[in-house]
């Protein structure tokens, strides 16, 4: 048993240590696509967007969250405008984002045009800690990859390629490089 509180200190601060500086587990591999531990993960198309959080969710059970620990509901254009959102109730669950209005401000089709359900992959430390920071509302550059992951098992993890997609598999999949806040 350890008694001598410099070895408890000791070991408290290495651990502290190892938590604070732990790699997101991904890099870039020499074909272009990407790689992280157990996935293959090819981009599909550069993604760079100005827009509002709508929402934020973390996650921390299921396959996805291992990968994506953050989804973030994002809007642009008339969906990043606060005299439209007055009219909207959003909120996110199970990998999900939903939106309701008391009465539409914008057609259904400007709401599904002009905003996002993204799952947020962190390419690096850098990202993993911007991400970590973000709060409903904030406005944000976001710069990335639209990407699609495969395991080895079969599993796979698609990416929306349509901004009029709804339902099932409309959300992006987002290899983050770097957020900034407006």
């Amino acid at each position: 048993m350890l008694r001598h509180p410099l070895v408890i200190v000791s070991f408290v601060l290495a651990g502290a240590w190892f938590f604070l500086n732990q790699s997101t587990g991904a890099v870039s591999s020499p074909d272009g696509g990407f790689a992280y531990p157990g996935y293959d993960v090819r981009s599909v198309e550069a993604f760079t967007i100005e827009a509002r959080v709508l929402s934020r969710e973390n996650y921390h059970l299921g396959r996805e969250s291992d990968l994506s620990p953050t989804d973030l509901a994002l809007g642009w254009g008339p969906m990043a405008d606060e005299s439209i959102l007055a009219d909207f109730e959003i909120s996110q669950r199970n990998r999900w984002y939903f939106w309701q209005a008391r009465h539409m401000p914008i057609s259904r089709n400007e709401v599904i045009s002009h905003s996002a359900n993204v799952h947020m992959i962190p390419a690096n430390a850098e990202a993993r800690n911007a991400l970590a920071r973000v709060k409903t509302n904030d406005r944000v550059r976001i710069v990335g990859q639209l990407v699609d992951i495969d395991a080895d098992d079969g599993w796979h993890w698609r990416t929306s390629r349509s901004r009029s997609d709804t339902g099932n598999g409309s959300c992006e999949v987002l290899w983050l490089e770097r957020l900034e806040l407006i």
